[in-house]
């Protein structure tokens, strides 16, 4: 049986998970989430925890087992506690400005670039170099982050463009004569 898939998910405090035949739905602070359940998975609730079981031997019901129980459990933190990403604009007047639902991107281009935000995302600007985005769903959280990114990617000469905040960008040595 899979690692991951043996250990269960504890619940917290304020936190709601309803478990039906078809799906899973987390209802916390940060909102609802909710998951389609595989018929592979066998998902029992006692006592705070939800325990992730194989409903046959295949190999593809194990995997299946531990990729759902991840699921759940990063939908559980998401509605508790929230998922953050953090990105870094790197250049001369590079810059961004969050304004509501959009953001505004200055990034050596002759236009500006306006990002609509999808529901449940939030954006921030703590300074005009640093972009930090908010939600419950890890995978939008990061969907959105890199979309952003994708705007400017990182130059491998200069290192300019956005970057994830803790991503090491390797600089190449220029061409010599």
């Amino acid at each position: 049986m899979s690692r991951v898939g043996k250990l269960p998910v504890h619940i917290p405090a304020g936190v709601d998970v309803s478990v039906k035949a078809d799906q899973i739905s987390v209802k916390g602070a940060g909102g609802v989430l909710n998951l389609a359940q595989s018929q592979l998975v066998t998902v029992t609730s006692d006592a705070g925890k939800l325990s992730f079981v194989p409903a046959n031997a295949s190999r593809e019901a194990d995997a299946m087992s531990g990729t759902m129980r991840q699921l759940v459990n990063n939908m559980v933190i998401g509605v508790s506690k929230g998922f953050e990403k953090k990105l870094s604009l790197v250049g001369v007047g590079y810059k961004a400005q969050a304004t509501g639902a959009k953001l505004n991107l200055a990034v050596g281009y002759s236009h500006p670039v306006n990002i609509d935000m999808p529901a449940g995302i939030t954006v921030a600007t703590p300074t005009p170099t640093e972009i930090l985005i908010k939600g419950a769903d890890r995978q939008r959280v990061g969907q959105v982050a890199a979309e952003i990114r994708s705007v400017r990617p990182p130059e491998p000469y200069k290192g300019k463009g956005i970057r994830y905040a803790d991503e090491k960008i390797t600089i190449k040595e220029t061409k010599k004569k």
